[in-house]
């Protein structure tokens, strides 16, 4: 279909690669949005070691937004589904990604539980050539 969108978050490439790994389930923000569903996450230019500066890394269920204190939001993270990484420009707050530039790879979502040597494969053609 086409003219379907996706909306992204740019965040710094070591908390993308956190959420990437589910490491990190809730995003702070000093700001929050009506917004709930598909999120693409992407990592910032900003060159970190061991992350993937200017790439889209993953997509994730934003499931809920709370109020943490007078400026501050936890935006809680929900199921990561992963992807092909793309080159993204980032910019501030949400904004749209064309959904056809997304290929997904479920074989590896943690539903299909994928075996060591599934995630290994996925990670050394799909992550490592684009890490920093």
């Amino acid at each position: 279909m086409e003219g379907v969108i996706m909306k992204a978050l740019s965040l710094h490439g070591d908390y993308a690669m956190m959420i990437l790994a589910g490491e990190k389930t809730v995003e702070y923000r000093s700001w929050k949005t009506d917004y709930r569903g598909k999120l693409l996450i992407c990592s910032s230019a900003m060159k970190i070691r061991g992350t993937m500066p200017g790439y889209a890394t993953c997509v994730i269920d934003l499931v809920d937004i709370k109020k943490a204190g007078p400026r501050d939001y936890e935006w809680q993270l929900g199921k990561i589904y992963d992807i092909e990484p793309f080159p993204v420009k980032g910019k501030l707050h949400l904004y749209d990604v064309p959904d056809d530039k997304i290929v997904y790879h479920p074989e590896v979502d943690d539903d299909h539980h994928p075996t060591q040597e599934q995630w290994d494969e996925y990670q050394k053609k799909y992550i490592d050539p684009y890490i920093y």
